[in-house]
């Protein structure tokens, strides 16, 4: 019938036997049916997690600051919320005579405790000075109130972040706004940074105007002479 036929002892039988058995080829058949024409399912298939839900995010009701400074310390329904994220609340007095608006807080910004900290908020304050205003003067906030180390905002985030951002400035009613940065940009005026510069825009119909964010300046401190142009722009007298 093909092939050479080995004859086996009764000793050598009942050493494979006892490896058959081991391996749990005792029968010759399965306990259930199987479909042998069934495609297999790919093991990356097998073992994906279900996609993360969409993020519950809420829109800003509040009628004063106040109020929605509580909700920024309590919402857990907030952009990039979550275990992994350390909260960092905005600063300063209603009625500020210039608001900061930076994109999310780095770590370091996160250690400080502030929506900028570190070297670029001793930064920003000499160049708050340099344009006479004191940095007590000034309001100091995020577009989103959390650190999250590796997330990154979706569309839907950005979204509700400008909506955050302008109901801020409705009720903080700064005199000016200096926006920090490509985040800001993109997210209230639909610019990068590079496109945003330059010109006076308006927020809620309050002046604003783009710079880099303190953290470049001190990476890239051949940009001071354009900030230091922003900043004039920022304080000129609206015709």
């Amino acid at each position: 019938m093909g092939g050479d036929v080995t004859d086996l002892d009764l000793a050598q039988a009942r050493s494979a036997l006892s490896w058959w058995l081991q391996a749990g080829v005792d029968v010759a058949l399965q306990e259930e049916p199987r479909d042998w024409l069934k495609l297999a399912t790919p093991r990356a298939l097998q073992s994906a997690e279900p996609p993360a839900p969409e993020p519950n995010l809420l829109q800003p009701s509040q009628d004063t600051l106040a109020e929605l400074q509580q909700w920024l310390a309590s919402s857990v329904n907030l952009p990039l919320a979550g275990p992994a994220a350390k909260r960092v609340l905005p600063h300063g007095p209603e009625n500020p005579a210039v608001m900061l608006l930076s994109d999310a807080p780095a770590l370091e910004d996160a250690a400080a405790g502030q929506p900028i900290g570190g070297e670029a908020w001793a930064l920003t304050q000499r160049m708050l000075a340099a344009i006479r205003l004191r940095a007590e003067d000034a309001y100091s906030a995020s577009l989103s109130c959390f650190h999250a180390p590796g997330a990154r905002m979706t569309d839907k985030e950005r979204q509700a972040c400008g909506e955050i951002a302008r109901q801020h400035i409705r009720l903080a009613k700064p005199k000016r706004i200096l926006l920090l940065g490509d985040g800001p940009c993109m997210t209230l005026l639909g610019k990068r940074l590079t496109e945003a510069r330059g010109h006076s825009h308006k927020i809620e119909g309050v002046r604003t105007v783009a710079t880099f964010h303190p953290r470049q300046l001190i990476n890239q401190p051949s940009k001071k002479s354009m900030a230091w142009r922003d900043l004039l722009l920022l304080m000129e007298d609206e015709s």
